[in-house]
């Protein structure tokens, strides 16, 4: 007998981080009982000694960012961020979602770094390894205390996220925005509740989503949406749907990103798949091979984030020609970094 999913986490399986010096493989004794209670969430403290991570990867808009939190609680199964978790020797599985670091410090570790008299200011992502405002940022804060120093600092920033609790600050990101320092895209691969219910089981619902972006673009906040993952014969399909959705309740831009594999998602995901629709796994492994080479995964620059192949072509060029025809991307602009200052370091200058 097969050992059912947990209640309302997304990773079926909990495999050893590719880093652990011993592995071990999960099967069934006959002592679990249907009622075996979901795990409970962990909050556990990374003691950062910076907060700002520099990237110069060519196919990402920016060279760096801030992540507050290490794993995710929306327990996606296919978030590319789980196999950090193998550096701190946890699973990428259950562990990422159940596990999760926060940085205490952060906002302080932040100020020291733009106060800095070498630093000069450049776009800063947040929250793109894992979502700033999942649901533990509720009640932590972090995320918001964070943004409040970028805003003291007029620093621009630009945010991905899936969460509604986002609206909670638009008393920082309405100022922002005003001043040309922010913008936000949602995350939003599906518009069928069903299928994000399953995919992302502690994710606000699309309709949800959906709301939050017409909040943000109500507010004067500039607001696009990002389709990723797109994965063949899941989802592929509502390509069109949500960016003509998305488009109605107030975004501006849109993108999409192929599914992501890397590392220890070759396992996580094709399990999660193949217990929720065991119909279309095959299919779907079979054509994301088809889209990476003849392999789960190619992180090649250039490919990693659509794919190769006629069938990669198509995608993009689908999502290229809606875009257009909703007049999503028309828009030129970039955020503002001629406005960064230190707070007080001008008025100390004057008096000398």
């Amino acid at each position: 007998m097969k050992k059912p999913a947990m209640r309302g986490r997304g990773a079926t399986v909990n495999p050893a981080g590719r880093f652990a010096l011993q592995q071990s493989e999960e099967f069934d004794d006959g002592w679990w009982q249907d009622d075996e209670p979901s795990p409970q969430t962990r909050l556990l403290t990374d003691s950062a000694r910076t907060i700002i991570n520099y990237n110069n990867s060519p196919d990402v808009p920016f060279d760096r960012s801030i992540n507050p939190y290490r794993g995710c609680e929306h327990g996606c199964p296919y978030c590319f961020a789980r196999p950090a978790h193998s550096f701190l020797d946890l699973s990428p599985g259950l562990d990422f979602e159940t596990m999760i670091f926060h940085k205490p410090e952060a906002p302080e570790l932040l100020r020291c770094e733009l106060s800095k008299p070498g630093y000069r200011a450049a776009p800063v992502a947040l929250g793109i390894n894992t979502d700033g405002w999942q649901p533990l940022e509720k009640r932590l804060k972090l995320t918001r205390r964070i943004l409040a120093v970028l805003a003291e600092f007029n620093h621009p920033v630009s945010i991905v996220t899936k969460s509604a609790l986002i609206v909670r600050d638009l008393d920082l990101l309405a100022p922002m925005a005003e001043k040309g320092l922010v913008s936000v895209a949602i995350s939003l691969p599906t518009i069928d509740p069903e299928l994000a219910r399953r995919m992302e089981p502690r994710a606000a619902t699309p309709a949800r989503r959906l709301q939050t972006m017409r909040s943000l673009a109500d507010a004067g906040v500039p607001v696009g949406v990002l389709v990723a993952p797109v994965i063949p014969h899941l989802n592929d399909h509502e390509l069109e749907g949500a960016l003509q959705t998305a488009r109605d309740h107030g975004a501006r831009w849109g993108a999409h990103v192929l599914l992501r594999l890397p590392h220890e998602l070759k396992e996580i995901f094709p399990a999660w798949l193949t217990e929720n629709y065991p119909d279309r796994a095959a299919g779907v492994l079979r054509q994301l091979r088809e889209m990476r080479g003849g392999e789960l995964y190619d992180a090649g620059f250039g490919t990693r984030m659509s794919g190769q192949g006629i069938m990669a072509r198509l995608l993009i060029d689908r999502a290229r020609k809606t875009c257009a025809r909703l007049g999503l991307n028309s828009e030129e602009w970039q955020l503002r970094s001629d406005l960064f200052r230190v707070p007080g370091r001008a008025v100390q200058q004057q008096l000398f």
